[in-house]
């Protein structure tokens, strides 16, 4: 499996309950903010959910 570096690159001011959850679950808190995660179905699918706030790259 490989590693992915997602990194919270808009506000979760505002935004609904489901995807502040997602965020955090991540383990993503402040803007600008990065996680290095393996890559594994959850994780991708947390990640598309909160695609429009998040940016994403290989580790």
């Amino acid at each position: 499996m490989s590693k992915v570096k997602v990194t919270l690159i808009k506000s979760l001011i505002g935004r609904p309950e489901e995807q502040r959850a997602t965020a955090r679950a991540l383990g993503l808190g402040k803007s600008n903010s990065s996680v290095i995660k393996e890559e594994n179905p959850a994780i991708t699918g947390m990640i598309k959910k909160i695609a429009h706030l998040v940016s994403v790259e290989e580790a």
